[in-house]
């Protein structure tokens, strides 16, 4: 009984000492389990990365308390950070795997970049935001995700630079799939998209690019905010 209470005592200190180091830690940890496997999510890298990247420092320091919440938050001109839900849903849908390069539509603060950095990607990030941009790839390189490359400019033209990619990820709506996307879109490749019109509910469309032609599928409604197009912002 005596060792039985030793083994508890040391378990709750380790806790008790990593929760003042990452004082987020539990809200990251009920995170996940609660609205993220609960939901359905399997892919155990993604699960891991839900766990890893501190969502906390991806969010407003006035925001940091609902960081972990099942719900989209400002991140400033007219952008959000998505709720953790759909981050996990988009990225499962990529089935991407890791040396992976992925194309991302829409840096905002670049927690996505983090998450599908922490799966073993390699992420090119378009923001047309210039502020956010320049904010994004500091945070991202200060917290040491060394494979986020980030590009200030208009998403819907993509990256051709580094195309062909193994899946694109668009965080932002549209009212149809761009066709420089499609071309950027390696043969076998993913993307996930909301499609539909602006301010409204869109349809988060997975989108797979074969030799026969292009294959759609519809994971359900969202709300996110429009793709912003060609003059490029502050």
């Amino acid at each position: 009984m005596q060792k039985i209470r030793c083994i508890l005592f040391i378990f709750l200190f380790l806790s008790s000492a990593f929760a003042q180091e990452d004082p987020f830690a539990l809200l990251r940890e009920k995170m996940v389990e609660e609205q993220i496997v609960n939901r359905g999510i399997k892919d155990p890298r993604l699960l891991e990365a839900l766990h890893c990247v501190p969502r906390h420092l991806f969010v407003p320091e006035d925001l940091k308390q609902l960081a972990y919440e099942d719900i989209p938050l400002p991140i400033g001109h007219g952008q959000t950070i998505s709720q953790p839900y759909i981050v996990a849903l988009m990225t499962e849908n990529l089935r991407v795997q890791p040396g992976n390069k992925v194309l991302e539509v829409g840096t905002g603060s670049g927690y996505q970049a983090a998450i599908l950095s922490t799966t073993g990607c390699k992420v090119y990030s378009v923001e047309i935001i210039k502020s956010l941009a320049d904010e994004a790839e500091k945070r991202l390189k200060s917290l040491g995700f060394e494979n986020v490359s980030v590009l200030w400019g208009d998403g819907y033209f993509g990256w051709e630079e580094h195309a062909p990619f193994d899946g694109i990820i668009v965080t932002c709506a549209v009212d149809h799939i761009p066709p420089p996307l499609l071309e950027q879109l390696k043969e076998g490749g993913r993307m996930v998209i909301p499609v539909g019109p602006p301010w409204s509910i869109q349809s988060l469309l997975l989108v797979e690019k074969h030799k026969e032609g292009i294959i759609t599928k519809d994971l359900g409604a969202v709300r996110f905010v429009p793709l912003t197009r060609e003059k490029r912002t502050e």
